[in-house]
């Protein structure tokens, strides 16, 4: 049994706490969060304890992991911390909106022995993972270019906004952690471009809310990724490999796979999903025992922490071109 304590008891943390406290490999024994009434209301939920402070865990011998699901601008910290201390680390993404903190955090950490995993739950979903295994056994022939739509249900909240470092950082990163996922490459150079189409507001903050990118790999590989922070019709996301002798589509599943045609509606469909924790339900499951099982059998995780670290660094580029107009060569010295 692996004993867990959870750090951050909001939205994402709730989740986690329920799936912890569902698996027949492990244990919640901690709850920690600044806001003390959601860290114990959580805590007495799973038969857990409130702690009041990070020290209170790394001494307590008995826990085998941290999962590390509070602010991002706390990850780098608690990462080296329990990392030190000799806990494995799972921690949601990013690892932080700094990539010389990050790689900083890297250098503190690297010659520790566990596992440390970063939450990019994509890899784990039933579709898209079928999708990265059929094309690396060749069912489409060599991949020549990939496809990635990403789009949120609705605009985040304006102070989540100010904070989130911007669109690459907080929401295309996926896309890019997808990119060498399924590609099994680097890009070598990028290009982005963006707009504010949705909320005029940003503007005040620097950011855009709908993108568009082009990538390319040494092989030659392209692949195109196209965001928007608002998408009338639910949380979309698919992908497309197209290959050689073929192509792979990755489509989103639906609530139900039941139709409907009448006079005034013909073969429509049930919505989409209404947002991440609902379509990626399972990947956040199977992202769960992918990490128990390293702990356990002491096995590489994935997402590493050097897959954190370069999406983070994809993410600076896309910025970077975002704002001069060009086409960035991106530097992979880590």
């Amino acid at each position: 049994m692996i004993n867990f304590a959870l750090l951050g008891a909001g939205r994402i943390g709730t989740m986690h706490a329920g799936i912890i406290a569902a698996s027949s490999q492990a244990n919640l024994a901690y709850v920690y969060d600044t806001y003390q009434p959601a860290s114990q209301e959580l805590a007495q939920k799973y038969q857990a304890v409130s702690v009041e402070s990070i020290e209170q865990i790394l001494a307590d011998d008995s826990i085998d992991a941290l999962l590390i699901a509070t602010s991002t601008d706390t990850h780098v910290e608690l990462i080296a911390k329990g990392a030190l201390a000799g806990k494995a680390i799972f921690c949601e993404k990013p690892i932080d909106l700094s990539t010389d903190l990050v790689r900083q955090c890297w250098d503190k950490i690297k010659d520790c022995q566990v596992p440390i995993q970063i939450g990019f739950n994509r890899r784990f979903d039933p579709t898209h993972a079928g999708l990265q295994q059929q094309l690396s056994q060749g069912e489409v022939g060599k991949l020549e270019q990939l496809i990635i739509t990403s789009r949120d249900p609705a605009m985040a909240p304006a102070e989540y906004l100010r904070h989130s470092g911007g669109i690459f950082r907080d929401m295309i990163i996926h896309d890019f952690d997808m990119f060498r996922f399924i590609t099994g490459e680097e890009a070598t150079e990028i290009h982005a471009v963006g707009s504010i189409l949705i909320d005029p507001d940003l503007a005040a903050i620097g950011d855009v809310d709908s993108v568009m990118l082009t990538l390319k790999t040494a092989s030659g590989k392209l692949c195109h990724i196209n965001g928007a922070r608002r998408c009338v019709y639910g949380y979309d996301q698919r992908i497309e490999a197209f290959g050689s002798a073929g192509m792979l589509q990755s489509n989103n599943p639906r609530p139900n796979s039941v139709s409907k045609s009448t006079a005034d509606n013909t073969d429509s469909q049930s919505v989409l999903n209404p947002f991440f924790i609902e379509r990626y339900e399972d990947a956040y499951r199977a992202q769960f025992d992918s990490f128990v099982d390293a702990v356990k059998n002491n096995t590489p995780t994935s997402p590493s922490f050097v897959d954190g670290m370069k999406a983070q660094i994809m993410a600076d580029a896309a910025q970077q071109s975002l704002i001069s107009g060009l086409l960035v060569k991106i530097d992979w010295s880590v």
